[in-house]
């Protein structure tokens, strides 16, 4: 990823002179009298991106309530951290190596080495915890930061007027990962650390796709490897959440008012996604 931090600044120079007018993608879900509009994220982005849609922008002024994956706040940000190390780590009489394939356990090694990460940290944690870690150390060495991301930024910017919720806890959240079975997380991790190897780029490919809004990109790019690669974790951490969520948002539109929801761009493109939910539903969905 040494390419990255370059990669950033010619897109952020690029979108900034606006090249094909292009931007993240927004769906506006609308009835007689509610209106929901759903930007997908990304969590973690390089700082300078211009980002941010007029129709966003203009709906963050309108809006009667922010919707959010969790809490935006420190005290969640500490209860994440919290769980995540509560949960996180293996029996001391096993290894993550051990659980690997050989080749499995030669890439971390690799990897580990590549990323500045300690090995010797990385085999004390379950796989899907250290599938955590090690996309953290490559979101870094691509120059991404957390309070750059889409929803930190999102909920300092918007009026306090707006009531923030979430749709899921902490805890439930880590749960989600954490309840996973074994052999799904060590699936997911042995695919994640080929694709770090294979093709370092991966994610300066998703943030260009997600900035130009080609939605069969981002489908490519943030939902195709985890479904081939863990197809029930997959349907654990994808299918069910947005089934869950869109119920919470069929409930909003049957009351009235301006919502926006901010949730990972993987939750909003593809079959299955929250505009796909909503239309069938019976509600009008516009968007890409």
């Amino acid at each position: 990823m040494r390419h990255g931090s370059a990669f950033f600044a010619a897109l952020a120079l690029a979108f900034a002179a606006g090249a094909a007018h292009a931007q993240p993608p927004v769906w506006i879900v609308s009835d007689a009298d509610s209106e929901i509009v759903l930007f997908g994220s990304v969590h973690v982005l390089p700082p300078g991106l211009d980002w941010r849609p007029p129709a966003l922008t203009q709906a963050l002024g309108e809006a009667d309530d922010l919707w959010f994956e969790l809490p935006i706040d420190p005290a969640a940000d500490l209860e994440v951290a919290q769980a995540a190390v509560a949960r996180g780590y293996l029996p001391p009489d096993k290894t993550l190596s051990s659980l690997l394939s050989a080749d499995g356990a030669r890439r971390l090694a690799r990897v580990a080495e590549t990323y500045g990460l300690s090995i010797a940290l990385l085999e004390r944690l379950e796989p899907w915890f250290a599938e955590v870690a090690l996309a953290g150390a490559t979101y870094r060495a691509a120059g991404a930061e957390a309070n750059a991301g889409v929803e930190k930024s999102i909920s300092a910017e918007a009026p306090a007027s707006a009531a923030r919720r979430a749709f899921e806890t902490p805890a439930e959240q880590i749960a989600l990962f954490d309840g996973a079975p074994l052999d799904e997380q060590i699936a997911s991790l042995e695919d994640s650390l080929k694709e770090i190897e294979s093709d370092p780029d991966a994610y300066a490919k998703l943030v260009s796709a997600w900035m130009r809004g080609d939605v069969n990109a981002l489908d490519k790019e943030a939902l195709q490897p985890l479904r081939k690669a863990s197809p029930g974790l997959y349907e654990r951490l994808v299918t069910r959440r947005n089934a869950a969520w869109a119920e919470v948002l069929d409930q909003r539109l049957k009351g009235s008012g301006r919502t926006v929801v901010v949730v990972g761009v993987g939750h909003l493109v593809g079959k299955g996604g929250l505009p796909e939910r909503l239309r069938a539903l019976g509600y009008s969905v516009k968007g890409p």
